[in-house]
């Protein structure tokens, strides 16, 4: 049984790590400096970075370790989640994004209000 979880763990980090690629492409084509980094050929690790704007950085990180999302703002955290946490916060980034590419706004306009977490901040 555990030697079958960690092959899904595995194939799971693989495919976060795929999935983080295409959305640094997507979020670059849309005019946002963004990238994603992975060591080695394996992909069972990524850096994921993307600025919102002036001053604003969402850092994502997935390993075996753990998965984290890092919202920063001059310099300063805001907030930190991990896990399931943090993947649901990606996919309210990949939904803005969406949705965004279907209204035809121009790029850089996801402001830092428009993240559900800051808006408990």
């Amino acid at each position: 049984m555990f030697l079958r979880l960690a092959e899904q763990h595995r194939q799971f980090v693989q495919d976060l790590v795929m999935n983080l690629q295409a959305l640094a492409i997507v979020l670059e084509k849309r005019g946002y400096l963004a990238s994603c980094y992975t060591c080695g050929g394996q992909m069972n690790s990524a850096s994921f970075m993307v600025s919102l704007g002036e001053n604003h950085l969402i850092r994502f990180l997935v390993s075996d370790y753990g998965i984290t999302w890092t919202e920063m703002r001059d310099d300063r955290e805001l907030m930190k989640l991990e896990g399931a946490e943090a993947i649901s916060q990606l996919q309210e980034l990949a939904d803005l994004l969406k949705n965004q590419i279907h209204s035809s706004e121009t790029p850089n306009q996801i402001r830092q209000e428009d993240l559900s977490l800051n808006k408990a901040i």
